[in-house]
C-alpha cells in the first residue's frame, strides 16, 4: 500500500452543504482513505494510489462540479 496525499484547491465549495455534496461524492471511492475539505475550496485527499489515482478522485469531483483551479 503506498499511501498518498494531495491537496487540492477547487471551485463549486461556497457553503457547508456544497462540502456534504463533495463528502458524498467521493464516499464510497475505492482506495480513498480520507478526504477533508474547507469553505476556502482546498480538499486534502488521501489514497492508496495502487488501487486510485490522483486522476480519478478529480474527475470523480468534476462530475459533480467541482473543479480543479490550475494555478501557474
Amino acid at each position: 500500500m503506498a499511501t498518498r496525499i494531495e491537496t487540492l484547491q477547487v471551485t463549486g465549495i461556497r457553503c457547508e452543504r456544497c462540502v456534504n455534496r463533495l463528502a458524498a461524492t467521493l464516499r464510497g471511492h475505492d482506495g480513498l482513505d480520507a478526504a477533508n475539505a474547507n469553505l476556502m475550496g482546498q480538499v486534502v485527499l488521501e489514497f492508496d494510489d495502487e488501487k486510485t489515482s490522483r486522476d480519478a478522485l478529480v474527475e470523480a469531483m468534476a462530475k459533480a462540479g467541482f473543479r480543479e483551479l490550475q494555478i501557474v
